[in-house]
Order: structure tokens, then C-alpha cells, then sequence
């Protein structure tokens, strides 16, 4: 990814963008490196974040990760998994493996997960508010108004058409500075031609837009989409 500066509000820097804390004490990458494969893509962004919550959010990432390739290949089997860093994983936590385990159902001949969805709508709120915070400089601390955790697969096709498509234009252009506008600016319109921004190809893209609030939308694995809204 292109290293795009940011030259945003000062005022809306320096503290967690989780908790709103005054604690810059790390930086929390987005996406989660667990989500990513070796070699990890250059430049992938940052947010700041004080320890606790940079730290509070590591196990509810390895579940998810982990779920996810599971889901893929229909087994909570290592030898399956075509992601090496989720294969180790789950050859060396038996208590996850079993956890996972434990989730997956045989229905009418099909392979259900019945998810930890509180797990994940954390993993994937703390996402968003990192990106809001990096490509926008606003950060969110309240509570979404909004938030859809959702299979691409099994979106209809309207729903798949109105979470992929391109804003119909630029009626709110971000906050002078702020990389999301930086990017249009420096980087060109062809950083937008599809409207997301690829960070690993099949593991994670994202689009963060204000046409209509505050709005990110995600997808991990090519799998699961995701929608959080302010």
C-alpha cells in the first residue's frame, strides 16, 4: 500500500481511538496482523490505542482468524488449513481447537458454525473505529448506530450490489488533511475506481466513506462482510 501522509486535525490525535483514553501508548494495525499473510503488505495503517485495549482485542482476533479458515475448508483440522499461521495455531492451542470444534454442526447435510458473535462484532467494530480514526481522522469513540457481520454468499443480490458498489460521488469530501482525501488528491481517482482499498488479496479489503455518515465497510477472507456505521 502507498504511504499517504496525514496532515488532519491535531486535536483528533493522541489518545486510544477505542476508549477515547488519553493513553497513546501503541499502535494497533489494521487489519489485525492475524488476518494477514507473510510477507505482510508495506505500510499497512495504524491507529493509536493505549495497551489495554491494543492488547484486549488479541484473543477475540486468533478466534476470529481462526474461524474463518475453519469455515473455509468445513473442519476445525490443521492439516487443512490452507493458511500456515492458522494451521500453528491451532496445532498448538487444543483449547481453541476444541472451542471451535464445539461450534461446528452437521444441519440437513450441511456445516453450520454457531460464531461467537459477540467475539467478532468487537473484532470487527475495533476495525472499523481504526480506520475511521487513519483514513478520516475522526475518530468514532460511541457506539455504532449500525453494524451488519454478514457472508458475502448470503447477501441477495441486492444487498451484494449496495455493499460493493461505488458511492455515486464525492458529495462530502473528507476532512482537509486527512489521508482519505490525501488519497484522492495525491494518490489519483484510481486509488477509488472499485471503491476499496486491497491490503492483501483474498484476506482483507476496506472502503471508508461519508456519503451517507460515518461509514466503513470490510471483508475478510473474502467471506465475510462487514458494515459499521456512525
Amino acid at each position: 500500500m502507498r504511504q499517504i501522509p496525514d496532515y488532519g486535525d491535531d486535536r483528533n490525535k493522541g489518545y486510544c481511538v477505542h476508549c477515547g483514553s488519553g493513553a497513546d501508548e501503541s499502535r494497533d494495525h489494521v487489519p489485525s496482523k492475524v488476518f494477514l499473510d507473510e510477507p505482510l503488505p508495506e505500510n499497512v495503517a495504524v491507529a493509536s490505542s493505549c495497551r489495554e485495549c491494543n492488547h484486549g482485542f488479541s484473543l477475540d482476533e486468533q478466534y476470529m482468524a481462526c474461524l474463518l479458515e475453519c469455515v473455509m475448508v468445513g473442519f476445525v483440522d490443521p492439516d487443512r488449513i490452507e493458511r500456515s499461521k492458522i494451521s500453528r495455531t491451532l496445532r498448538n492451542d487444543a483449547k481453541l481447537a476444541a472451542t471451535l470444534a464445539s461450534t461446528r454442526q452437521d444441519k440437513d447435510g450441511r456445516v453450520v458454525w454457531d460464531a461467537d458473535m459477540n467475539r467478532i462484532k468487537r473484532v470487527v467494530i475495533k476495525h472499523a473505529r481504526c480506520h475511521m480514526a487513519y483514513e478520516l481522522n475522526e475518530p468514532q469513540i460511541d457506539e455504532p448506530e449500525f453494524v451488519l457481520i454478514k457472508p458475502l454468499e448470503l447477501m441477495s443480490a441486492d444487498e451484494r450490489r449496495l455493499f460493493e458498489q461505488d458511492e455515486p460521488a464525492f458529495d462530502l469530501w473528507p476532512e482537509v488533511g486527512s489521508r482519505a482525501l490525501n488519497r484522492l488528491l495525491i494518490a489519483g481517482p484510481d486509488v477509488f475506481s472499485e471503491g476499496w482499498l486491497v491490503v492483501q488479496q483474498g484476506r482483507y479489503r476496506y472502503r471508508v466513506t461519508q456519503h451517507d455518515g460515518n461509514r466503513v465497510r470490510m471483508v475478510f477472507r473474502d467471506y465475510l462482510g462487514c458494515e459499521v456505521a456512525w
